[in-house]
């Protein structure tokens, strides 16, 4: 059957470029023989179908012995199975050799109707099961065509997936061309008529903490961990996130050296503003970051409302607002509490005025890299980051005794460092005195300065993006 090769060859032609296995194409070309039996004999049949890898095929027909024949495409009478075998008798299995060439035209389409329709189908289930447990994540592609509003995109790993951004799920900053290379969230797998559909999103939260993942290690290593996102496509994006690991800095981890990471991911987003900000349990302390780069003078909350009342300067009004209420708006999304924003202005006039500066922990110990003081000489820097100090909140846990016990760091230099922290902190000296035998309580008017107020000023310059 030497005839049959250029037939099997034209099958697994077309399968390789289905991704088929051998194992795959034998299958599908015995369903089509199958398809073209039923099409030449009447309706299904009983057959044994042998291809083998040198591209033979082998067809017998099995048909049953029978007195008085009811179905005609699996059983033949007595007297047609005696004019090939006198011996036969009712009940006998009669096998019935069919050339591959005696097909005719009809049988020939059912054939191959039948091996295109499996070969879609198992295109369909390889989708599903490849991309089922993958939304989420990010894929790549090529723009294909853009059919009122939507782009149809080209996977690189998966040529026959059909996968399309709609209109809803792009940003509306950018616009793409047929042939150009671009990246997306895998959104949904929506099931159709015509098999499974990917729904892919460049405009949901989670592209840009893909992207992330993708250029920061310590996101992809789980050493810093995305806590919360929200965005707002074209606009603003922004991300709280924490450190497994005392010693990395989450934001600093995002942010790169000079920039490099978090530049990355805004080139992708055509320049949408990202900001990073440290994510923290208490609500309260985390709406003072979530509205960076603004400045918070003071924040009041309201557990049983969820309400943020967040009292900043004048001259930070506007940038705690944002342009058409975005900044605001995002840092009450990320928190999940609604943000009541005032300026000292007006809370001062709805009578807040009292406890607006006052001195207690409302107010955030802000950490920010060491590197950002003055006063600290490069060679004790890098003795302090040697031992994983590399913030000023390691540095306020630490005493002469710990200096001391760093390498590279002598009695001159913890000298040097005491008077810093000291310079930065107002210890409450009212406080501090009341262990004291005999001695006066001090004045209660004089108020209480706490380490979250004097490093306030310093931590000004804490990393955001």
């Amino acid at each position: 059957m030497s005839d049959q090769i250029p037939v099997v060859e034209a099958f697994r032609m077309m399968a390789a470029n289905k991704s088929l296995t051998e194992i795959e194409l034998h299958e599908v070309i015995r369903e089509g023989i199958h398809a073209a039996l039923a099409r030449r004999f009447g309706g299904p049949v009983d057959a044994e179908i042998d291809v083998t890898d040198e591209g033979d095929i082998s067809i017998i027909v099995l048909k049953e012995v029978v007195e008085d024949v009811e179905d005609a495409a699996r059983e033949v009478t007595l007297e047609q199975a005696r004019w090939d075998d006198p011996e036969f008798q009712v009940g006998d299995l009669m096998e019935i050799p069919v050339d591959f060439r005696d097909f005719g035209r009809s049988a020939v389409m059912a054939a191959k109707q039948r091996i295109i329709q499996r070969i879609r189908e198992g295109e369909r289930d390889r989708i599903r099961m490849e991309f089922n447990d993958r939304v989420g994540d990010l894929v790549s592609g090529e723009v294909q065509a853009s059919e009122r509003g939507k782009l149809v995109v080209m996977l690189n790993r998966s040529r026959e997936a059909e996968a399309i951004i709609p209109w809803r799920e792009q940003n509306p900053r950018e616009r793409f061309r047929q042939g150009e290379p671009i990246r997306a969230v895998l959104k949904l797998l929506e099931e159709t008529p015509r098999g499974p559909r990917l729904i892919l999103s460049r405009a949901d939260p989670q592209f840009v903490a893909s992207l992330f993942a993708l250029e920061v290690p310590e996101i992809y290593q789980s050493i810093v961990e995305i806590k919360e996102i929200v965005r707002e496509a074209g606009g603003r994006t922004k991300v709280a996130v924490a450190s497994r690991d005392e010693a990395v800095d989450p934001v600093g981890a995002c942010v790169g050296l000079k920039g490099s990471r978090v530049q990355a991911v805004v080139s992708e987003l055509s320049g949408e503003r990202i900001d990073i900000v440290p994510w923290h349990p208490d609500p309260e302390i985390f709406a003072r970051r979530a509205l960076a780069p603004a400045r918070v003078a003071k924040v009041i909350s309201d557990q049983g409302g969820h309400v943020i009342t967040a009292i900043v300067d004048e001259d930070q009004l506007s940038l705690a607002i944002g342009r058409n209420g975005q900044n605001v708006r995002l840092a009450s999304q990320l928190i999940g509490w609604q943000i009541d924003l005032y300026s000292s202005r007006d809370w001062m006039e709805r009578g807040g005025q009292s406890g607006l500066f006052a001195g207690g922990d409302e107010y955030e110990m802000s950490d920010f890299p060491l590197s950002e003081l003055e006063g600290i000489a490069p060679a004790t820097l890098a003795a302090l980051e040697a031992a994983g100090i590399s913030s000023f909140y390691g540095l306020l846990e630490m005493d002469r005794s710990d200096f001391l016990q760093v390498p590279g760091i002598g009695p001159d230099e913890a000298d040097i460092l005491e008077a810093l922290i000291d310079e930065l902190t107002v210890v409450d000296e009212a406080q501090s005195n009341t262990a004291g035998a005999g001695k006066a309580e001090e004045d209660e008017d004089e108020g209480e300065e706490t380490v979250e107020d004097a490093v306030s000023t310093a931590a000004s310059a804490e990393s955001t993006a």
